[in-house]
């Protein structure tokens, strides 16, 4: 038996604000390498030997955290690509206590400072994303939307399967 599958760990947005982030995605990600759905990503590769530690730390921790205010956009342009930046002050602070309890199990990516953004297109021309990026940026006003809770995949070589969902329930 092989080593497990990585596992992923994203955010949970109120659904409005996830299926117009969903909508930006297909719109502008191309469609063959539109593999997974859109998303602000915590971790990218926790061990996916260590599921049922994961798991259980999320359980406590989503349940004493009550949704929280999240800011979608300005645009960013990623040379590549364009991403839409994520200012989520509760939910920065929840991640920084999870990357120190988990700190031995960190990637090289998970261990740096967290930059949250939301991708919206990638393997572009860089000319097609500054002109998507300054589109964008006159069209598109930032939005404000909820955490609502934590969502935890399986990664698949490119694909995702669901692992868990954690809604924060705090009141």
């Amino acid at each position: 038996m092989g080593v497990p599958d990585p596992l992923v760990l994203t955010l949970a947005l109120d659904p409005p604000s996830q299926d117009w982030l969903e909508a930006l995605r297909r719109a502008h990600f191309p469609p063959a390498r539109n593999l997974v759905p859109a998303h602000v990503t915590l971790f990218h590769a926790l061990p996916g030997a260590e599921l049922a530690a994961v798991a259980a730390t999320l359980a406590a921790a989503c349940a004493a955290m009550a949704p929280a205010p999240v800011r979608l956009g300005p645009p960013r342009f990623l040379g590549r690509g364009v991403a839409l930046e994520v200012v989520a002050p509760a939910v920065a602070a929840l991640r920084a206590r999870l990357a120190a309890e988990w700190a031995p199990w960190l990637t090289r990516q998970d261990a740096q400072p967290w930059r949250p953004h939301a991708t919206v297109q990638n393997k572009a021309t860089a000319t097609a994303a500054r002109n998507l990026c300054v589109q964008l940026s006159a069209n598109l006003p930032v939005r404000d939307a909820q955490a609502v809770g934590l969502l935890l995949w399986h990664y698949r070589g490119g694909s995702w399967a669901a692992a868990g969902e954690y809604q924060f329930s705090s009141v």
